[in-house]
């Protein structure tokens, strides 16, 4: 697969996959009944890291500089 996340997008995904997991641990957020909600973090983190999004891929979108 070629690389379909540009610089932006994967600091973005970084991001939020970061805040995803720290309110699934929950560091610095409160304890609820939905914590388990931000293990979906580990989604973003793991397509910015490998450069590739399934879901960009099927729709033909790219973020990459040409």
């Amino acid at each position: 697969m070629s690389k379909n996340i540009g610089v932006v997008d994967r600091a973005l995904r970084v991001i939020a996959g970061v805040v995803l997991i720290a309110y699934a641990i929950p560091i610095g957020f409160p304890s609820t009944g939905w914590n388990w909600v931000g293990w979906v973090g580990v989604v973003p983190l793991l397509t910015a890291f490998i450069g590739v999004c399934p879901l960009y891929s099927m729709m033909g979108v790219s973020t990459c500089k040409r």
